[in-house]
């Protein structure tokens, strides 16, 4: 795939004003990306389940400019609150992908955005939100060109919604998507995200994602600075090599249906996350110690019953725990009773794998 795929314009109209609208989900990655390129390209593959309950809402209210049309010309608005401090990632993201979307300072933009999960709670808002905006953006393009079909749709949609944020371009589609060149995974590409091309087991269909909000404060290292540590790390270049060979490991896995491997797989991943952190410069130590109890709950209770629940983080405090849906009431019952109560005021979110946006 060539980037000169998303410079063709083809555009039959020119809309003065409108509304678009679209919902788009979180994701959580199964094999992570940390580590990146430039022009947001990842470092290694990566392979995350779409969420279905924790997704941003996103409104694009566009309306043509008279006169001079210098610059970027927007407002965002979160929870119907305006939020100038959400101005410069936005610009940013319009700068980049403004060669692709030539129109952008045509128009004065309203971007209103709310989330059903709480802003800062260590669920990818980030993904959720920009996958959101480039699908409203693209839905313009759409309307300025009727002929881009449904897949160059999803596919320049998932690359520019990378452009705003890595992750966000695994959020249009579901149940999994695969970002990231990989010679096992066809199609796989590092331009934009993919949906898992080959055969699940039904092991892994509705798969539960039920998310302990440790720490709901703001994030103590943001994702840019994260991923920056990964330049002249010590262990960079063996975790990369790491995470090519566990995408070709998933994939083995999630034909067979081997919840053991699955669960050893994921879990490791999500530790070598935290110790790639904890051993850069500077370092920080991500987890808290409600953390550090649910997990080695989790694996006393998984020891006791030989039920297949199983966690994995994101670059923060939280836990997601995963388990299969056939399991989801002995489990649940579980966390209600042992892990609740690590929550930071008892807040928890009960989710589950989804088949990506909507428009609505």
């Amino acid at each position: 795939m060539n980037l000169k795929h998303f410079l063709v314009h083809n555009y039959q109209y020119s809309p003065s004003n409108g509304v678009v609208s679209w919902s788009s989900p979180s994701n959580i990655a199964l094999v992570k990306y940390w580590g990146k390129k430039e022009h947001q390209l990842p470092e290694n593959p990566s392979i995350s389940f779409t969420l279905e309950s924790c997704k941003t809402i996103t409104e694009l209210i566009f309306e043509k400019r008279e006169g001079t049309t210098d610059g970027f010309s927007f407002e965002v608005f979160l929870d119907e609150e305006f939020k100038p401090d959400f101005h410069p990632k936005i610009e940013t993201f319009f700068k980049r992908i403004e060669s692709y979307l030539p129109f952008l300072k045509d128009f004065h933009f309203i971007i209103k955005t709310k989330n059903t999960f709480p802003h800062s709670s260590g669920i990818a808002s980030s993904a959720s939100g920009m996958s959101a905006l480039a699908l409203c953006l693209m839905s313009i393009e759409k309307q300025k060109d009727p002929t881009i079909s449904d897949s160059d749709f999803i596919q320049k949609a998932s690359f520019l919604a990378r452009l705003g944020s890595g992750s966000a371009c695994r959020s249009l589609e579901g149940d999994l998507v695969v970002w990231g060149e990989h010679p096992g995974i066809e199609g796989s590409s590092d331009l934009f995200g993919i949906k898992y091309p080959y055969k699940v087991h039904d092991n892994f269909k509705n798969y539960q994602d039920t998310i302990l909000l440790v720490d709901k404060g703001e994030k103590q290292v943001s994702s840019t600075v994260g991923h920056d540590l990964m330049y002249g790390h010590p262990f960079a270049k063996q975790r990369f090599n790491q995470a090519v060979d566990h995408i070709s490991t998933i994939k083995n896995i999630l034909e067979t249906g081997d919840l053991d491997a699955f669960i050893a797989l994921v879990e490791s991943e999500a530790l070598t996350l935290h110790a790639m952190m904890m051993t850069s410069m500077p370092y920080f130590i991500l987890m808290k110690p409600n953390t550090l109890e649910i997990i080695n709950k989790i694996w006393s209770f998984r020891q006791d019953t030989g039920l297949p629940i199983s966690f994995t983080l994101d670059a923060g405090a939280n836990v997601h725990v995963l388990y299969p849906e056939k399991d989801a009431v002995k489990i649940l019952e579980f966390i209600k009773l042992e892990l609740v109560a690590y929550c930071q005021n008892g807040h928890y979110i009960c989710d589950k794998i989804g088949f990506g946006a909507k428009q609505l």
